[in-house]
This record gives structure tokens, sequence and C-alpha cells, in this order.
């Protein structure tokens, strides 16, 4: 059968089909975000009994902004690739989160990054190909409740590696040994304990390097490249921070509770400077490219 054959048979059936395809984007996004209520759901009940920080918020505040910004060049036809991607992972989350179809139920993080991968390819479809896929990946994974695992899977390890630069960096100036994450320096016990890991940082690093990518119009390749000088620079403050704080308890000095929060939210400060930075740096001479890169 035709296009005029049906339009001839069918008219309201052909009306329909121009209606739906001259939706708007905000529609179809709309449409998708409540198609992931459990995941928001569940989202907010991490958050609301205080089982893990609410700094995913954050990354959804900025997703938002990202599509205000841009609300007037969203696509009026979407990729076709990045929407049946979308709605494949959007049923997929929906399904395996409560295990319906005789599928295997996924854990809820599981779940939730499959939710947050839809969200993300809902959003690509829609946003001009200047706009780069991997920061907006990043956002999303960054809007799961996942801080707590974080800590529970790599926190022990950071401490460790912590730990141990600090007493290598310590060990001209003091007499210091390490026992697990913990530092004997000059008699004194120092324990480098879970608020010590750098968790948070590293999650305040790779938000600032996603947020200011995406505001600098960073393409996938030049963001890609600059990702591991992020690493090197979470590390390297939260090694910095561990070792002046150890260095003074260990000469007896212990700061006050305060000035030890001030202390480490300045580092925080000084590593997320730099990290923009790194991800900001030459845009404007080569914000061309970029844009290139992303297309």
């Amino acid at each position: 059968m035709t296009l005029a054959t049906l339009a001839r048979s069918h008219p309201r059936l052909l009306d329909a089909g121009i209606r739906l395809d001259r939706a708007p984007a905000l529609a179809w996004l709309g449409l998708q975000a409540a198609a992931l209520a459990p995941t928001w759901t569940w989202m907010a009940r991490r958050m609301l009994d205080r089982s893990d920080d609410p700094l995913g918020l954050l990354a959804l505040a900025a997703l938002a902004t990202l599509v205000v910004l841009r609300r007037h060049d969203l696509r009026a036809a979407p990729r076709l690739g990045w929407l049946a991607l979308a709605a494949a992972t959007t049923v997929a989350a929906t399904l395996l989160r409560t295990g319906l179809g005789g599928l295997p139920a996924l854990p809820p993080l599981a779940a939730g990054l499959l939710a947050m991968a839809a969200l993300a390819c809902g959003l690509l479809a829609f946003l001009p190909r200047g706009v780069a896929a991997t920061p907006v990946a990043g956002l999303a994974v960054l809007a799961l409740p996942l801080l707590s695992s974080l800590q529970f899977y790599a926190g022990y390890p950071l401490r460790l590696v912590t730990a141990e630069a600090s007493r290598w960096l310590l060990a001209p100036a003091f007499e210091v040994t390490r026992e697990g994450s913990s530092l004997w320096i000059d008699g004194r016990l120092v324990i480098v304990d879970a608020p010590c890991s750098g968790v948070q940082m590293v999650w305040l690093g790779y938000f600032t390097a996603c947020a200011v990518a995406l505001w600098c119009g960073r393409g996938d390749r030049a963001f890609l490249a600059r990702v591991p000088f992020v690493g090197l620079l979470v590390m390297a403050g939260n090694i910095v921070r561990n070792s002046v704080l150890v260095a003074l308890e260990g000469a007896g000095h212990a700061p006050a509770a305060w000035l030890h929060d001030a202390f480490g939210l300045a580092l925080l400060a000084l590593v997320c400077g730099a990290i923009a930075g790194v991800m900001g740096r030459g845009s404007f001479s080569s914000g061309g490219r970029d844009a290139h890169d992303a297309a």
C-alpha cells in the first residue's frame, strides 16, 4: 500500500502519524522520564533514608540545565539510532528491575545504571550534534546514588594508596611507617579513615570535568584525551591533603575540626579549579575542531 493510498483510505491514521512525528522534543523526553519513574523512586528513597549522599542531584540539575539552555536547538527529527537505543534500554531497565517476562532481576544499582544510560541516549537523540556524548553519559552515571557503593568497593584501596604515598612524602621529615591504611608517625597512630579515601573528591572531580566540557563545547575525542588528567589531579589533591593533615598530627599540632574541614574544602576547590582549567583550556581556539569531533 502506497502512502497516497493510505492517505485516502485512512486519513485519520495519517494525521495521527504526522502529529506524532511533530511532537516536541520535550514531550518525548518527558514521556521517557515518566517511563523511568521506578528508577526515580528508588533514587529518592536512597537519598531520603541517608544511605547515600545526595550529590547525584547536582548531576541531574546539570543535565536539566543543558536541556534548558539548548531547548531552541533541540532536533525536530531525532537521531533514530539514539532514539531506538533509548527505547530499547528503557524497556530493558523496566523489565530487568522487577524480573518481568521470566528475566532475571538485576540489583537496583545495575538496573538504575541501565535506566540512566537510557536517559542519556534519549537526550542525545534530540540534542544537536555539537553536544558530545561522553560527558552527557558521564553526568547520567554520576546522577545515580553510588557514593556508598564506591566507598564500599574502592574506598579501602584508595586509602591504601593515599597512606603509602603520604608515608613516602613524609619520610624525609618524620619517622613514619604504614600499617594497612594507618600511619605511625613519630610514635603517634594516625588512621586514614573513610573520608580520607577521596571518594567524594573523585565524584566532584569527574562532575566538574563533564560539566565544563559541555559548557565549553568540548568534543568527545578532546574530552576523552583529558579524562586521565582528572584522575591524576584528584589523586594528587587527596594525597597532599592527607599528607599535610598527617604531618600536623605527627608534629603534635592536630588541627581543630573546623580547620580540618576548611583545609579539605580549599584543596577540593583547587582540584576542581585545576580540572576546569584542563577541560576548558583552548576552548575558544579549538572549539570548531571539538564540535567536529562531537559530530
